[in-house]
């Protein structure tokens, strides 16, 4: 049974009633963010981003499992954008099993990024590669200082680290605040290639607080409309965004909700038949004019065809003819650029904000939602090794 759900009445509880309801930490750290975000712009000029591209990489690989590899594929390609080398991103348990093949040879950077640092595959992956590829260097973005990441590596020049701020280190079982600002840490790189400073990308972080102050609790109201799945849509590092949304719709309603993650081109291949009349349509839209006319012939085919409940959809100078009554145009004047990665973590807070509401409506408890089944880090396994 669905309840409704009052932003207001949430955040004016008490502590110990947060606490008790389940969503104490998961509604600090959503909307701690834009207060999170200044302090972690000011570290992307820190010696470790600098002495990364010192010397310069031919290539740079994102690793990470989960949302910290999400975060790795809104990166990618603003820091191949930017610093004009091949940049990828490969999962962490992808480099533990078959790191030979799909490692990129030669003078790389591996850049591991990870909210706790104590996943079984984060330290093996890099233990195995300082072995085995030894022409590789590597950066360590991580939000715990006492994690196995930040501590194991510290008498090793190849690696460097730069830790975050204690606060984005979540305590949810969800990634929400870690994983915006591991992204904009990441975008340090480019702003050291570039010299650039970090004020531009402020201004422009602090146009997404008008997602908190005046679009939360109209999307509170779609969250509690009656949808049994939800697609996600993005375009180049949106689709990493959408990934990212989805897991957290799916994690918060422990599995309750269906959900995927597809680019606009790829809906069409197929998995558009999955969309039936409770389906939430979630829209990323690009800045990128080129771009967005994809997108926006993908959506005016959806409507066609009648494919879809409820739209939301996110981006700056949304057309009119793509909203139906009832669907919701998440705008975001000003932030419209396609050099870095804050429209992807405008589009990230919508998605946290959808699965935490939603969540809440169907009585879950964001803080630990899936009564055992997952656990804040994921729990040891066995590191098996390979022949060779």
């Amino acid at each position: 049974m669905k309840v409704s759900v009052d932003l207001d009445a949430l955040r004016s509880a008490s502590a110990a009633e947060q606490r008790q309801r389940g969503y104490a930490d998961t509604l600090r750290e959503i909307f701690q963010q834009p207060a999170t975000w200044a302090d972690t712009a000011r570290l992307q000029r820190s010696p470790p981003l600098h002495a990364a591209l010192d010397p310069r990489p031919q290539h740079v690989v994102l690793t990470g499992s989960g949302s910290s590899m999400y975060v790795g594929e809104c990166l990618a390609p603003t820091l191949q954008l930017g610093l004009d080398i091949p940049v990828q991103a490969i999962s962490a348990g992808s480099l533990l099993t078959h790191w030979r093949s799909v490692l990129p040879p030669g003078k790389g950077l591996l850049i591991s990024l990870a909210r706790s640092g104590d996943s079984p595959e984060s330290c093996a992956v890099v233990s195995r590669l300082l072995a085995e590829a030894p022409d590789y260097r590597h950066l360590i973005i991580t939000c715990n200082a006492k994690g196995r990441l930040a501590t194991s590596y510290r008498d090793d020049p190849r690696v460097n680290v730069l830790v975050l701020d204690e606060r984005t280190n979540d305590r949810s079982l969800v990634m929400t605040s870690s994983f915006t600002n591991l992204l904009l840490a990441g975008t340090g790189l480019v702003r050291q290639s570039q010299g650039a400073g970090a004020a531009n990308a402020l201004s422009r972080l602090a146009g997404v607080q008008r997602i908190f102050d005046e679009q939360a609790d109209a999307i509170a109201a779609v969250a509690a409309a009656d949808f049994s799945r939800v697609v996600y849509l993005g375009s180049g590092g949106a689709l990493g965004a959408a990934h990212e949304c989805a897991l957290k719709m799916l994690e918060m309603t422990d599995g309750a909700v269906i959900t995927m993650a597809e680019s606009y081109l790829g809906l069409r291949h197929g998995p558009m038949s999955s969309l039936d009349e409770k389906t939430l349509v979630v829209g990323f839209l690009s800045p990128d004019p080129a771009v967005r006319a994809y997108e926006t012939d993908l959506l005016r085919e959806l409507s066609r065809k009648r494919l879809g409940m409820t739209r939301v959809l996110v981006g700056e100078g949304i057309a009119s003819d793509l909203l139906g009554p009832g669907d919701l145009a998440v705008e975001l004047p000003g932030l419209g650029a396609t050099d870095d990665a804050v429209p992807l973590m405008a589009d990230v807070v919508v998605g946290q904000l959808l699965a935490l509401f939603r969540c809440l409506a169907l009585g879950g408890r964001p803080d630990a939602p899936s009564q055992g089944v997952l656990t804040r880090v994921v729990e040891h396994f066995p590191m098996h090794q390979e022949e060779v």
